[in-house]
């Protein structure tokens, strides 16, 4: 699955699931763009990046704001020429019961997970047109498939990234233009070491493989779905969650 010659950006790259595409999509021949808020980690990774014979290149941003997307991916294209491949993967969570959750809580999770990925679809979508080729993946989540108490936002930006996959595949296919969502299980990141033990003992009994996933899984099923290899996938949401969700 060589991705030699081709461009992709990617989205809360600086830990995580992000990390783990940019690395898995650098190690298959990509020269990638590593965007997030975080420039301290970006510029580590780009080095590591570097240091394995890959090309990378660092895109300060925060993708909730919407001047700054546009900045950065004129950025990036002139910087690169072009962008193959979008991945979207920054997300956050604002836990809460929904009676208890705060506007700002919701709008937050909602703007980072669902808007951002709206946008930067709307920065990369001229080019790929153009060309005529293009990847779009969304990095969506179990939760948007089941729903979780205490996550109303999370579950709703992640079910509206699927909605988002299935109607911009719809949009650009006869351009030769994919778009797909990949929806992790539970991860071992950043973001899912604040639960409990209990909370992840109970998530592993869940699991049919009897583990809980590393990023490496996800950034495997990514690299998949921006090759060639999967160029007659598109709308599809791609389960990455050891059988927790089933069918």
């Amino acid at each position: 699955m060589s991705l030699s010659g081709r461009v992709a950006l990617i989205t809360g790259a600086s830990q995580g699931i992000g990390r783990a595409c940019a690395l898995r999509l650098a190690a298959s021949g990509a020269t990638v763009a590593v965007a997030a808020r975080n420039l301290e980690k970006l510029t580590e990774l780009v080095q590591q990046i570097e240091a394995s014979g890959g090309k990378a290149f660092a895109f300060p941003v925060d993708v909730t704001d919407e001047e700054q997307v546009k900045a950065t991916f004129k950025s990036a294209l002139a910087q690169l020429g072009k962008i193959d491949i979008l991945i979207n993967n920054a997300g956050i969570t604002r836990d809460q019961l929904v009676m208890r959750m705060k506007r700002a809580d919701w709008d937050s999770v909602l703007n980072t997970n669902l808007t951002s990925a709206y946008l930067c679809i709307q920065q990369v979508i001229g080019s790929m047109l153009k060309q005529r080729w293009g990847r779009i993946i969304n990095i969506t989540s179990v939760f948007g498939q089941t729903g979780q108490a205490g996550q109303a936002n999370y579950a709703a930006s992640k079910a509206g990234l699927i909605g988002l996959t299935m109607a911009i595949a719809r949009e650009v296919g006869s351009r030769n233009i994919t778009c797909n969502g990949v929806a992790p299980g539970f991860i071992v990141t950043a973001m899912t070491s604040g639960f409990s033990d209990e909370f992840k003992q109970n998530a592993v009994n869940m699991i049919p493989l009897g583990r809980v996933g590393t990023p490496e899984d996800v950034a495997n099923a990514v690299a998949f779905l921006a090759s060639d290899e999967a160029s007659y996938i598109t709308g599809h949401v791609l389960n990455v969650n050891g059988g927790m969700l089933m069918g």
